[in-house]
């Protein structure tokens, strides 16, 4: 694994989306280092309610391609991760978690006991909203979100897609007709064949609001202001 060499706010600054690879496999420890950095972002009510399917077979990933529509990521990046969301993970056992918590100090019986009735109530209510796929979607993209930035401190390059046919993805992901699982995100990773420069972000005043979303801006301060009605 390549020694850290960025902060996580050097990460974020130097990150771009690149589209294309060098064919060099990623080292199978990298690799691994990368998922468990993955699968420590959070998640609603800790119910871990991702997975990550890790795509290196060459047929694997020219269905991938397939799947994108010819995009050239899966063709040329050697690791391609299939973020796929479980709304109806909240249904499972999770003994297992529970006593992970146990075991740290981080929870108790008590508030395992307390914590799991008022998650089950929660997830009752998105079901019944309709909201369940949401919810495990967003969890799913906070760890593509993490992968993106660790591989960046790892000297790897990635590509956020989603420019995808959901189906096709889960064909080739071995999960075709799973309507209980959804296809949250897509990240290339590899060995960047191109440099990227960045593209620039619209200032802080013109997308930060404080207090609530409305035009106006809150001067020196950096942060907008929605005038007063």
């Amino acid at each position: 694994m390549t020694s850290p060499t960025l902060s996580v706010a050097e990460a974020i600054r130097t990150r771009r989306t690149v589209r294309h690879y060098r064919p060099d496999p990623v080292p199978r420890a990298t690799l691994d280092a990368l998922l468990d950095l993955a699968v420590e972002a959070p998640t609603s009510w800790n119910l871990q309610d991702r997975s990550i399917v890790a795509v290196l077979s060459d047929e694997g990933r020219a269905g991938l391609a397939w799947a994108t529509g010819g995009q050239p990521q899966p063709q040329e990046a050697p690791v391609v991760l299939v973020f796929v969301a479980e709304p109806q993970a909240w249904r499972d056992d999770h003994s297992d978690v529970h006593e992970q918590a146990r075991r740290s100090g981080a929870w108790n019986d008590e508030f395992i006991e307390m914590f799991s009735a008022a998650s089950r109530a929660f997830q009752k209510d998105l079901d019944q909203r309709g909201l369940l796929r949401e919810y495990a979607v967003k969890d799913a993209v906070i760890a593509a979100s993490f992968v993106m930035l660790a591989a960046t401190e790892m000297g790897l390059a990635t590509s956020p897609m989603n420019g995808w046919d959901e189906a096709k993805v889960k064909k080739v992901i071995g999960i075709a007709g799973r309507d209980d699982l959804a296809i949250a995100l897509l990240v290339s990773v590899g060995y960047p064949a191109e440099g990227q420069r960045h593209p620039g972000r619209r200032a802080r005043e013109r997308n930060v609001f404080r207090e609530s979303y409305g035009a106006g801006g809150a001067g020196d301060r950096g942060i907008r202001r929605r005038p007063r009605p």
